[in-house]
């Protein structure tokens, strides 16, 4: 007796589920005036991810997790910054690396869930 296959549902096929790796490439969220700005009227999301990713990583990671179709990926190295708090303090903000992933007109992504 054959077996039917049992037919998946077109988001299974497109997107399979996440893994851990997916989670260890993507960080957080980079919330500024400037991503909101952009995630609103240009369908781009700004994102921290970890130093060693490369775009192929980040664009499948993303796919994976979000369940979105990714267009473009930009990546760029954020160099670390000095400071000093009154006249004693110095110390420095680590840098980091950011990728601004362009998501598919007609897509969206909640960053904010409850």
């Amino acid at each position: 007796m054959a077996r039917k296959a049992k037919k998946q549902s077109a988001t299974t096929e497109r997107f399979p589920k996440a893994t851990e790796k997916d989670y260890a490439v993507i960080d957080k969220p980079v919330i500024t005036e400037k991503t909101m700005a952009l995630m609103q009227n240009e369908n781009k999301v700004t994102i921290k991810v970890n130093k060693n990713s490369n775009k192929t990583e980040i664009k499948l990671a993303f796919e994976r997790i979000f369940q979105v179709k990714v267009v473009d990926v930009k990546v760029s190295n954020v160099a670390a910054k000095s400071l000093t708090r009154g006249t004693r303090y110095k110390g420095t903000l680590p840098g980091y690396k950011k990728a601004i992933v362009t998501i598919a007109s007609g897509e969206a992504i909640d960053l904010f869930k409850e």
